[in-house]
């Protein structure tokens, strides 16, 4: 019966000792050099990314304007303006928003009109940004990214949704007229005359609206860069 050999006895082993010096070893020049070993790298903790290389890849695939959530956001600084104007008629000439109703009797009074004008303008620009605020905000946050462009898309949805109901009206008549038709608050200008108040303020309107809506949609990115941050940050206790 035989007795298995430890690896010290196995005259092979000896062989291979020498064989994996021999092969470390290299002679050039009758000058003995030691043959380079290989380098393993060996890495502590998880790896580290690239954030901003990572960001720039995915802002590339799903960047750019996105009037889908534009629409949303769009709906969203519909739907607060349109609850708070109404919230706010309650008060009448008092802010000078007034409904479709009583826009005549207020611009019978030329003594207040100026002045209810000039107040229910201003509250009227600041109910206006506020909800484009919050309309480029919920662009911003669904798109992640380019906040900017999304604050701008719902902007361009209010134009365009404006111009179509406009054009209905003027087409198919006062009776399909949706915007004379909701009743909606609103300054006491007269619409059938254009006048130079009456261009600046709707200029206004438009500013505040755009300025609004952008800022929104800044806001609503920067959401998804503080989440961003979270997840490419090493725990150094890991």
């Amino acid at each position: 019966m035989s007795t298995p050999l430890n690896s010290s006895d196995d005259p092979r082993h000896d062989d291979r000792l020498d064989a994996a010096a021999a092969d470390r070893t290299t002679y050039a020049a009758g000058n003995p050099t030691t043959k380079p070993q290989d380098t393993v790298v060996v890495h502590d903790g998880p790896a580290r990314f690239d954030q901003e290389g990572v960001l720039a890849r995915e802002r590339d695939e799903f960047g750019g304007m996105k009037f889908g959530a534009g629409f949303f956001g769009w709906l969203t600084a519909t739907g607060l303006s349109v609850i708070v104007l109404a919230i706010l008629a309650g008060a009448g000439v008092a802010f000078g928003l007034t409904n479709q109703d009583s826009i005549a009797a207020a611009q019978g009074n030329t003594g207040t009109a100026k002045t209810v004008g000039l107040v229910g303008g201003i509250v009227l620009l600041v109910i206006l940004f506020v909800a484009y605020y919050c309309g480029g905000y919920v662009a911003g946050r669904m798109a992640r990214f380019n906040g900017a462009k999304q604050g701008l898309a719902v902007w361009i949805w209010a134009i365009v949704i404006i111009v179509i109901l406009a054009l209905v009206g003027w087409i198919a008549g006062s009776q399909y007229n949706i915007l004379a038709q909701l009743n909606l608050p609103r300054i006491p200008v007269d619409e059938g005359t254009v006048t130079t108040a009456g261009i600046i303020a709707a200029v206004a309107a438009l500013l505040a609206a755009l300025g609004g809506a952008i800022l929104g949609g800044i806001a609503g990115t920067r959401y998804h860069r503080r989440v961003d941050r979270v997840g490419f940050a090493v725990d150094a206790g890991r």
